[in-house]
């Protein structure tokens, strides 16, 4: 044998990458330049005879075994892979799980392997891997053994081409995607809403019942009795729309020339306080449609209001904040006094524990409830702040929106003091709302996007992008159900959208620590 071509197969034998070699007669493996025995005879030079191989022998050093055989990918690729992944996602997109899918499809068929969903797929991709070792064949997991049962799985008479495991794979349930409406299911006229970015028009009542101020006057929409409306007509029956869809009106101050600057409905939704103009704030009862109270101390328009209880916080443009009782509103009066413009938001943290409030001199206020100077100030914004939004999910978490110039909404962690996150939304940040069901918010928009935003808490990636509004979002209230929103602008319309669920409520997690989930 040929001593080159000898050494050649003991390389690859080796594994070793053989040298790349021209193919010219006087240098190629195959044709004899020189012979062990002598010069060759003229007869037998490669001029005058050509030799070939008997044979092909592959070099199998370049081929990527690890793609054949399914090996566990290293960490390199992993970490590749994860940093080409959006980060605002951590859910397998679709492209993923349909790789996914397809990979145990043709494990099923193949190596016959009982896939019966992705998830014994991913179980799979784990298991006999060790640390970032290529293995060559993969260990099997004992749930999945090979039997020749499974080979008579299908009945003969079948005409399809996959197995039984395969066809539970294929039919194995996929999470829904979540689709979020980009219109809304009702929108109503709202004439006179005002366009003032300082001023809370709309609020939604734990009893299903919308208020909204509009020019002098207080108006009520049951979103129950449209509800009930629509269903009758779905049903075949017919009803007087106008006569059981009335709007009713609450109060008019046109004869006081005192225009509604703020309303807010109490935590039972039975009475609604109302700020007017002139510094007043009136206390009704719906139910009857009485007014019952009064009350006086502010010098100017109110256009925030904050219920506790039977304890009323409003905010004004002379920069105080009168804390009360309405049960006995002069012996209970508190002045909070820490603003140096406008107040223009007003939130009470879910244990009524904390105060939150917003001014035009782009400051951030948290109040205790036994005390009359904020014990936290926060002036990271560079506009008002009139969105703020405590969140149901998270202790001590504070949301809050800047105005024109800041555009960004920050998260604060009021247990440490510390700020926690921010993003810039590129516009006008005018109102905030958490999800009662999930890790999410809302916030509405003015200058110059006019949109509704629905953000994932604490990736802060986009859920979706709600338009329709023409002006300035300003107004934002949630239904008591946590699953729609309405909102108001300057456009004069009142739009309801469906933007949360149910589906979404987070599991609550059971502790033995937890006494009362033992109490019967």
């Amino acid at each position: 044998m040929d001593p080159d071509y000898e050494q050649r197969l003991l390389r690859q034998v080796s594994g070793l990458r053989t040298p790349t070699k021209s193919l010219s007669p006087a240098t190629s493996p195959f044709n004899t330049p020189s012979s062990p025995y002598g010069t060759p005879s003229p007869k037998n030079s490669p001029k005058n005879k050509q030799v070939t191989s008997d044979r092909f022998i592959p070099s199998r050093a370049v081929i990527n075994l690890s793609k054949g055989f399914l090996s566990t990918p290293t960490q390199d690729a992993e970490s590749s892979s994860a940093t080409n992944t959006p980060s605002r996602e951590t859910t397998p997109n679709s492209e993923h799980k349909d790789a996914m899918l397809y990979n145990s499809l043709l494990r099923n068929e193949l190596l016959r392997d009982e896939i019966e969903t992705l998830s014994d797929n991913q179980d799979d991709r784990h298991t006999g891997s060790a640390g970032n070792m290529r293995t060559l064949f993969k260990g099997r997991s004992a749930k999945r053994k090979f039997s020749f049962d499974s080979l008579d799985a299908q009945t003969p008479y079948s005409v399809s081409p996959v197995s039984a495991k395969s066809h539970k794979l294929l039919r194995s349930p996929k999470k829904p995607i979540r689709k979020i409406s980009k219109v809304p299911f009702k929108v109503l006229d709202a004439p006179d809403l005002q366009d003032d970015f300082y001023l809370n028009l709309v609020d939604w009542s734990a009893q299903n019942i919308l208020s909204v101020g509009l020019g002098k006057c207080v108006y009520l929409w049951s979103a129950y009795t449209s509800q009930m409306i629509r269903n009758r007509c779905e049903g075949g029956v017919d009803e007087d729309l106008d006569a059981v869809q009335r709007v009713t009106k609450l109060c008019d101050l046109s004869s006081e020339e005192d225009p509604v600057t703020s309303v807010g409905w109490t935590d039972r939704g039975n009475h609604l306080a109302v700020g007017t103009h002139k510094g007043y704030v009136q206390i009704w009862d719906t139910a009857v449609s009485k007014k019952i109270s009064v009350l006086q101390g502010h010098g100017q328009r109110v256009g925030s209001l904050a219920w506790n209880g039977d304890l009323l916080c409003s905010g004004s443009r002379d920069r105080v904040i009168i804390m009360r009782d309405v049960r006995c509103p002069e012996s209970s009066e508190k002045k909070l006094v820490g603003h140096r413009q406008e107040v223009c938001g007003l939130k009470w943290s879910p244990d009524k524990q904390l105060l939150a409030s917003g001014g035009n001199d782009n400051k951030l206020l948290v109040w205790n409830l036994n005390q009359t100077t904020p014990f936290q100030t926060y002036s990271d914004h560079s506009a008002a702040v009139k969105a703020i939004a405590w969140s149901p999910h998270q202790h001590g978490l504070l949301a809050s929106g800047g105005g024109t110039v800041d555009k960004s909404i920050r998260f604060w962690n009021t247990l440490t003091g510390q700020p926690s996150n921010v993003i810039d939304t590129g516009s006008q940040v005018c109102n905030l709302a958490w999800s009662k069901h999930s890790n999410e918010l809302v916030s509405t928009h003015g200058y110059s996007q006019n949109q509704i935003l629905i953000w994932k808490y604490p990736s802060l990636t986009q859920v979706a992008k709600l338009t329709g509004h023409t002006y300035r979002v300003l107004y934002l209230s949630m239904s008591p159900d946590g699953e729609s929103v309405v909102t108001g602008a300057g456009d004069e319309t009142l739009r309801f959208w469906n933007v949360f669920s149910k589906t979404n409520t987070q599991k609550e997690c059971r502790s033995e620590l937890n006494l009362f989930s033992h109490i019967r």
